[in-house]
């Protein structure tokens, strides 16, 4: 969980190495500064219904055609390798790798014209994460904070005895630890808490079954004091040879109190991901994206907040049938499980699920990278589509169009300010309120930005 990096040094496609891009991003490595905020508490406490999220982030870039916005009419060099699957809502396909998704259509809606027209990974996963453009490949730390750190900071958890935002594995963008997953000017304490960094990048396609982290099985005595006390030590010392923030202070006044909260025996037992049923999680398909999205379930169940389950290497360059063809398949078993899972269990009302990723992908296919001839599509920022349901998000809607290429929205063009404030609507909290940065200046939530009227229910 403490390792600075996850496997030998890989490139993503701006050259940057993991290992230089987990240096560069160094702002929050530990994971332990839990979003639970024990000075919130004096808050008063809202009327909205309590409600968590559970976002699937496709870290690299998911297209659009290979998912949510195919093409079928299209020419052969735009609708790609793949056909369609038709849903039960009139005129609406699906690439027909999402045969589960389409048998759910009813239960879940769908944005297709999402874009904020930028092509840069980093810039595009802060601007999906945040809702504002701020940092970019050039100016790599984050600018403004997470939704996930917002709702954490504003709601807190939803049962006692738990951490309001966590991540499964542990939440990245683009190779940087929480990257513009974490808090930022609200301080480490509403960064994510990481899950298992040692299963970090873990591919669809990787055999494995997820388990209890390390970390709680080599607590000696279970939640005994020399075992919290070692443990909150050993991250002592290492933030504070990484720190770079100045919020170090500040972070050393909640954590101890943090610790105390997920080594509790409630949040013990939701950790516990041992005693998950093997037959409930092989529902959701095989493999640590598969049973990682079951986890989420369980820990929304016992009362957190903000979950974010990470399926990075969606950035496919060459051989998008290769590529998104492995990848598409275990995600569309996955959230359907999980949409299913949560309404049998009568969460989705109050559970939002959200999929997207930093961009969509060039509606014409490329001729591959050098090297490898095999057509892949690249970067695109100008049509995403995105996956809502749950949470009171109306069911079954389809919002947004895009042309017949999917090059760009046709109609309702939203930005992914709307789309995060559709979720802060759901949850009861004002966007534009406001939050001191680090010069004490008053930051909105969001700059601009408002709910989709299509997926609000009226009050």
């Amino acid at each position: 969980m403490l390792s600075l990096t996850s496997g030998p040094p890989a490139f993503n496609c701006r050259g940057v190495s993991r290992r230089s891009a987990l240096k560069a991003g160094v702002l929050g490595l530990s994971g332990l500064t839990l979003p639970n905020l024990l000075a919130m508490k004096a808050q008063a406490k809202s009327s909205t219904p309590e409600k968590s999220v559970i976002l699937i982030w496709l870290d690299g870039g998911p297209s659009q055609l290979e998912t949510y916005d195919p093409k079928p009419d299209a020419p052969a060099e735009y609708r790609g390798p793949q056909g369609i699957v038709k849903t039960n809502i009139p005129g609406v396909n699906l690439c027909d790798w999402m045969p589960e998704t389409a048998k759910i259509i009813d239960k879940v809606s769908l944005i297709r014209s999402l874009h904020h027209d930028n092509g840069d990974h980093f810039a595009a996963g802060h601007w999906m994460t945040t809702g504002k453009f701020g940092s970019s490949a050039t100016k790599l730390p984050q600018v403004y904070p997470s939704v996930g750190s917002y709702i954490a900071k504003t709601k807190g958890p939803i049962a006692p005895g738990m951490p309001a935002y966590v991540g499964l594995p542990a939440a990245q963008t683009i190779y940087l630890y929480p990257g513009y997953m974490g808090a930022a000017y609200l301080g480490g304490q509403f960064n994510p808490f990481q899950v298992n960094r040692e299963e970090a990048y873990l591919g669809s396609e990787d055999a494995c079954r997820v388990r209890t982290p390390k970390w709680l099985k080599s607590l000696s005595g279970g939640t005994s004091f020399t075992g919290k006390r070692s443990l909150v030590q050993q991250l002592d010392g290492l933030r504070r040879d990484i720190d770079q923030t100045g919020t170090l202070a500040e972070m050393d006044v909640f954590q101890r109190q943090a610790m105390d909260l997920v080594l509790g025996s409630q949040a013990r037992e939701a950790f516990d991901f041992d005693k998950e049923d093997p037959k409930a999680l092989d529902r959701y398909g095989k493999g640590p994206w598969a049973h990682y999205t079951a986890m989420a379930r369980r820990l929304v169940e016992a009362g957190v907040r903000f979950v974010t389950v990470d399926m990075p290497h969606w950035d496919d360059h060459s051989d998008i049938k290769k590529g998104h063809g492995r990848k598409v398949p275990v995600v569309d078993r996955a959230v359907a499980a999980l949409v299913n899972d949560l309404d049998e269990r009568g969460l989705l009302e109050t559970t939002i699920v959200l999929v997207m990723g930093e961009f969509g992908r060039t509606p014409k296919i490329n001729t591959g990278q050098p090297g490898i001839p095999i057509p892949g599509r690249d970067h695109w920022g100008n049509a995403i589509s995105a996956m809502i349901a749950g949470g009171g998000i109306k069911p079954g809607v389809v919002v947004g169009k895009t042309n017949a290429k999917a090059e760009h929205p046709v109609e309702r063009a939203f930005k992914p300010a709307d789309l995060l404030a559709t979720v802060y609507h759901q949850l009861g909290i004002d966007h534009t309120a406001m939050f001191k940065d680090h010069t004490g200046r008053p930051i909105p939530i969001l700059d601009q930005g408002e709910p989709i009227k299509e997926l609000v229910r009226a009050p």
